[in-house]
């Protein structure tokens, strides 16, 4: 697994998961997950479809009971006292149940008396839930009348009313325009300022963002915790040089680069290639590639290296394929190219 050297001590931790597993008719959804959240964090929690993202959310807001391990809050065992629990977690589904007929103010006002929020602190709650998530301007209006961002802003609201000292939040951006996920982006970001927030998310530069740690999982098992940068900066493959050149054989002569695992030409205006390497050394490749244009004739009109993105750090570790062998790099060919006949 990928991960920080950071030691992170147990009794300090808000939130610790150990060993947790769940298994549906035998199919196991969950592997002996282990993981802890600080006081503070917001901490993206990433991976495809079916890793077992929103069952390890469940198990965390006790919807569902593991079936080995323990949760622990504060190291006290959720199971132990699951409603003193439930108070300390707000949770934000990934399907936001609400109910379209009821006003804000009533679905809200529901939620208070389900939490037993009452007197004059009911009043401070709903006040400070519907200032923090904007939600002034249609408090008396029928839910199922709203766009979908402020239904995803009354579902925040809802979660933070009883103002937990951890914010679970599945997919808060599902379905958004990317306007309103700018909205809900900063209004999660403002949230995270004083309380813990795992936040779990298929938009990945939400979670450069907005988060300072990461933990991926990918077919039950956790395979990457530690800092978002760190972790790019660590992973196998995280250089990419991007080449463009005229000239001939560019992609299978880059190829032979020592170092080199994948090589994708692209064809561009001008008979010119365009050729994106993803090399797994630590060796800077741009000089050997300057000296090679310079042996083979070809015209450089651009050699540029960027440290990987985390959307390749995610294909990385969660790709159904196994990687190619570091010792033959792959060349994939232009798009004009794919499909035809030998």
């Amino acid at each position: 697994m990928l991960g920080d050297s950071t030691v992170r001590t147990p009794t300090m931790s808000l939130l610790t998961l150990q060993n947790v597993a769940k298994r549906f008719d035998g199919v196991t959804a969950v592997d002996d997950v282990s993981f802890t959240i600080d006081r503070g964090e917001v901490v993206g929690f990433l991976g495809p479809n079916g890793a077992g993202k929103s069952t390890t959310m469940r198990m965390i807001t006790q919807f569902l009971e593991p079936d080995a391990g323990a949760i622990t809050l504060d190291g006290t065992p959720i199971a132990a006292d699951s409603r003193a629990a439930k108070r300390r977690i707000g949770y934000l589904p990934e399907n936001n149940p609400l109910y379209g007929d009821m006003l804000v103010a009533d679905y809200l006002g529901f939620i208070a008396d389900l939490r037993q929020i009452a007197g004059a602190e009911r009043a401070r709650a709903l006040d400070a839930a519907v200032a923090s998530t904007g939600l002034e301007p249609v408090f008396y209006r029928p839910i199922g009348e709203l766009s979908k961002g402020f239904r995803q802003r009354t579902g925040l609201a809802q979660a933070i009313l009883h103002r937990p000292d951890l914010l679970v939040l599945d997919e808060p951006t599902e379905g958004l325009d990317p306007n309103q996920r700018v909205e809900i982006r900063h209004l999660i970001a403002d949230l995270g300022r004083d309380r813990t927030v795992l936040l779990s998310t298929h938009v990945l530069s939400e979670v450069r963002q907005s988060c300072s740690r990461l933990l991926i999982i990918n077919q039950g098992r956790i395979v990457a915790d530690g800092g978002v940068d760190t972790l790019i900066q660590r992973a196998e493959g995280a250089v990419q040089i991007s080449v463009e050149a005229t000239g001939t054989s560019v992609a299978q002569r880059l190829a032979t680069l020592p170092g080199v695992a994948r090589v994708e030409p692209s064809d561009v205006p001008g008979g010119r290639t365009r050729v994106t390497l993803t090399a797994t050394g630590e060796q800077d490749l741009r000089p050997e590639i300057f000296a090679m244009a310079t042996r083979e004739r070809w015209v450089l009109y651009e050699l540029h290296q960027e440290q990987g993105s985390l959307e390749a750090l995610f294909r990385q570790l969660t790709a159904a394929a196994p990687a190619a062998p570091a010792a033959a790099a792959t060349v994939e060919p232009p798009p004009a190219e794919r499909g035809a006949t030998p």
